[in-house]
C-alpha cells in the first residue's frame, strides 16, 4: 500500500487566512532573522542603513506579492510559481522555475533544524557536543547535535501526516509564541536604561574615507537580501487548494506578512545595536568582533536580551528563536512536500511525489524533503551556508517568471496595472539576481566560490534530469490549466 497511488484522495481546504499567513509569516522570520542583524545588516549597513534598506526591500516584495496575488486568483491551486511560468511560457520554463524554487524552499529546512544546534550552543554549552564527531569546510559536527537536528526533522515529518488542519494550529501557536517573545524584548529594550537611542551612533557603518559612496554601497548590499530576507510569503500559493476562502483574501495575507517580517528584521536589528558589552566603544565595534565570540555575546540580539533582562530576557528571546526556527521549519516543509506533489501531478517528476495519505497529506514528498535533509544535516552549518545562499537565487528566479507571467497576462487582457507592476517586479527580481551572481567591487554581496560550484553542479543536475525525464520518463506533461 505505501506505493500505491490513490487517486480518489485529494488536498483537503482546511486552513483559514490566519493559518495560511502564520505559515507564511513563519517561512518568512526564521532562524536567519535573529543572526542577520549582527552578520549581515550591522555589518553591511548599520541601523539608518538596514531601516532604509529594508523599507526598500519590503516595498519591492509588495509589488511582486501584487504579481502573485494577481496569477493565484487565475490559477488557485497547488504550484504556484511553476504552473504560472508553464502556462505563460511552455514547460521547459516551468521546469526550470519549478528546479530553482524547489531548491529555495526545500534548503530552509534543514538549514532551520541544524541551527537548533547554535542556539542551544548559545544557551546550553556543551550539552549537545557528545559521541563521535567530525569537521566538514572547518565546522565541527557532533553526533549529538545531529541527533538533534535530525530528530527535528522526523517529528516534524510524523506532525504533518496528521493533516493540514493540525499543521495550520501548530503554526498559528508557533507565530505567537514567535511574537509575544519579540514583543516582551522590545518592550523590556524601550523601558531599560541599558538601551540607548545613544548607542545606535554611528548611524552607518564606518566602512571607508569616501562616505557617501560607503551610503549607497551599504543600502544596497543589505537591500538585495530581499530574496534571502523574504522568501517564503510566496509559499501561499503552495497552499491553495487546502484553503478555505476565496483567492480574493490573499493579497492581504501576504501583503501584511510581509509587512510584518519587514518590521521584525527592524526591531530586531535596533535591539541588536541599542546594547552591547561594556567592552567595547560601539556598536560598530562589537559587531566586528563577533566571529571571535561565542555563546550568548556571540548572537547579537540574544546578547541585547541578557543584558536588558537577565537571564528572564535570555529564556524569552530562546522562546522566540526556537518557535522561528519550528515555524520556518514547518512552513517550508508543508510548502515544498505540495511543490513536489503538483510537480509530480504534471508529470515533471515520478508519479510516487504524488501519493497522498489517508489525511489528505503528500507523505511521500514529505518523507523525501525528511531524508534530504537529514542527509543535508550531516554536513555541518558551514556547508548549508553556502546551500543558504544557492538558494537566494532560487527565490529570486521564483520572483522573476511570476512577475513576467503576469505582465504576458495583463498585456493579452489590457491591464496596464498589473503589467506595470509585472515588469517592475520582473526588474527586481533580475537586478538581486544579478547582483548575487556578478561580484561589483564595494557590495561583497555577491555568492561565495563554494555557492557557486553548488549552483553550477544544481544547474547540470536538473538538465541531466529533465533529458531523461523526457526521453526515457514518459515526457512533461503538457496539460493546460482552467483559468478561473
Amino acid at each position: 500500500m505505501f506505493f500505491i497511488i490513490d487517486t480518489d484522495r485529494h488536498l483537503k481546504r482546511s486552513l483559514t487566512p490566519l493559518n495560511v499567513w502564520s505559515l507564511a509569516f513563519g517561512c518568512v522570520i526564521g532562524w536567519s532573522a535573529y543572526v542577520m542583524p549582527g552578520t549581515v545588516f550591522l555589518k553591511n549597513a548599520g541601523p539608518l542603513g538596514t531601516l532604509i534598506a529594508m523599507e526598500i526591500a519590503t516595498l519591492i516584495m509588495l509589488i511582486i506579492a501584487y504579481n502573485y496575488s494577481y496569477m493565484i486568483k487565475k490559477f488557485p491551486m497547488t504550484g504556484g510559481e511553476f504552473i504560472y511560468a508553464k502556462m505563460a511560457f511552455g514547460v521547459h520554463h516551468g521546469f526550470i522555475c519549478a528546479w530553482f524554487l524547489s531548491l529555495s524552499y526545500l534548503s530552509v529546512i534543514p538549514l532551520n533544524a541544524t541551527a537548533l544546534n547554535l542556539i542551544m550552543r548559545a544557551v546550553l554549552g556543551d550539552t549537545f557536543k557528545f559521541g563521535f564527531h567530525y569537521i566538514v569546510a572547518g565546522y565541527d559536527v557532533y553526533f549529538g547535535e545531529m541527533l538533534l537536528a535530525v530528530g527535528a526533522l522526523f517529528i516534524f515529518m510524523m506532525i504533518s501526516s496528521w493533516g493540514v488542519i493540525f499543521t495550520g494550529k501548530l503554526q498559528t501557536y508557533l507565530v505567537m509564541i514567535l511574537l509575544g517573545g519579540i514583543f516582551v524584548i522590545m518592550c523590556a529594550a524601550f523601558l531599560s536604561p541599558e538601551a540607548s537611542s545613544a548607542n545606535l551612533h554611528p548611524m552607518f557603518h564606518p566602512v571607508d574615507a569616501d562616505f557617501t559612496k560607503g551610503i549607497m554601497a551599504q543600502i544596497t548590499a543589505v537591500a538585495v537580501t530581499g530574496p534571502q530576507s523574504f522568501v517564503g510569503f510566496d509559499t501561499v500559493p503552495q497552499l491553495m487548494e487546502e484553503s478555505k476562502f476565496s483567492s480574493d483574501r490573499v493579497k492581504v495575507v501576504m501583503d501584511t506578512s510581509i509587512i510584518c517580517g519587514g518590521f521584525v528584521y527592524i526591531a530586531l536589528t535596533v535591539l541588536a545595536c541599542s546594547v552591547f558589552p561594556s567592552a567595547y566603544s560601539s556598536w560598530s565595534a562589537y559587531i566586528n568582533d563577533l566571529p571571535n565570540l561565542d555563546g550568548v555575546s556571540g548572537i547579537a540580539t540574544l546578547n541585547a536580551s541578557f543584558t536588558i533582562l537577565g537571564k528572564t530576557g535570555l529564556y524569552v528571546i530562546t522562546a522566540s528563536v526556537i518557535a522561528a526556527m519550528l515555524t520556518g521549519m514547518l512552513g517550508f516543509y508543508t510548502a515544498t512536500s505540495r511543490l513536489l506533489y503538483s510537480m509530480a501531478r504534471d508529470g515533471m517528476i515520478p508519479s510516487w511525489f504524488s501519493y497522498l495519505n489517508e489525511n489528505g497529506v503528500p507523505s511521500h514528498a514529505g518523507l523525501f524533503c525528511t531524508v534530504i535533509s537529514a542527509l543535508t544535516c550531516l554536513l555541518g552549518r558551514a556547508v548549508m551556508g553556502w546551500v543558504f545562499d544557492m538558494a537566494s537565487i532560487g527565490a529570486a528566479i521564483g520572483f522573476a517568471y511570476t512577475s513576467i507571467s503576469a505582465a504576458k497576462y495583463a498585456l493579452r487582457e489590457k491591464r496596464a496595472d498589473i503589467l506595470i507592476f509585472g515588469i517592475m517586479g520582473f526588474i527586481f527580481s533580475l537586478g538581486m539576481a544579478v547582483l548575487l551572481l556578478v561580484p561589483i567591487p564595494g557590495l561583497n554581496v555577491s555568492l561565495g566560490n563554494e555557492s557557486y560550484f553548488l549552483l553550477i553542479g544544481w544547474v547540470i543536475l536538473g538538465i541531466t534530469f529533465y533529458v531523461i525525464r523526457r526521453r526515457w520518463g514518459g515526457g512533461i506533461s503538457k496539460n493546460d490549466y482552467q483559468e478561473t
